[in-house]
Formats: structure tokens, sequence, C-alpha cells
């Protein structure tokens, strides 16, 4: 059985920067797609951002490009999420998924991801 977990989440200002990251463990994931999503108060789960484990290929949602960077260590079975120029709208719970099956297509449905970590919260205050 997979496990993800994330890491990173804090109390930031405006402007900041910020890396999450999201371990794996219990299996490999190489062949996976893996997502970042965020969730904030009200609001439905959304994707931000995915890579292709094993190619490195990567999506991210249009409302977070040229702030959004993810990136995969292979050797430590880690994502990451780059988030720079923090903005209050980007407050919210962050969490990283994979599918079931192997799948090195990025999904960017919460409906299409099985594994999920339990989340890190992002707090931007102004």
């Amino acid at each position: 059985q997979g496990q993800l977990v994330e890491s990173g989440g804090g109390l930031m200002q405006v402007g900041d920067s910020l890396r999450l990251a999201c371990a794996a463990s219990g299996r490999s994931f190489a062949n996976y797609a893996i997502g970042w999503f965020r969730q904030a108060p009200g609001k439905e789960r959304e994707f931000v951002a995915g890579i292709s484990f094993k190619a490195g290929g990567t999506r991210s949602a249009d409302s977070v490009k040229g702030r959004f960077t993810i990136s995969r260590d292979k050797d430590k079975n880690t994502v990451s999420l780059q988030i720079d120029s923090l903005k209050p709208e980007d407050t919210a719970v962050y969490y990283c998924a994979a599918p079931g099956l192997s799948q090195t297509r990025i999904y960017t449905s919460a409906s299409d991801y099985y594994y999920w970590g339990p989340g890190t919260q992002v707090t931007v205050s102004s």
C-alpha cells in the first residue's frame, strides 16, 4: 500500500516563496504521474500542477503558470512544488496525489486520483 506525505506548508507573507514536498513510501511511484491539488475553505479541490515521475513531463493550471513549478527527485522519491510570489488567494490545504494504477498521463480531475496525502496548510497573510 502506497503512502504520500506532504510537508513544507506554513504561515507566509504576500510575495514570499515556498517549497512544498511530497514524499512517497510503501511502493514505487516511478511509473506514475503525481498531481498537486489545493483546497481553500468552502471551495472544491482544484488541480494546480502535475508531473510524470519517470519522464518528467509537467502540466500546470493556467491560474498558477509562471508562479508554480513542479519537479521530482527520483533518488529521493519525492515531488516538489515551488510557489513564488505568494498571494492571499494561494491560502489553502495543498495535497499531492497519485492514481490507483501506474499511469503517466497527468490527470487534472481529483476523481482520477486514488492515493492522497493528508495535506499541508499554506496560509498567506497580507
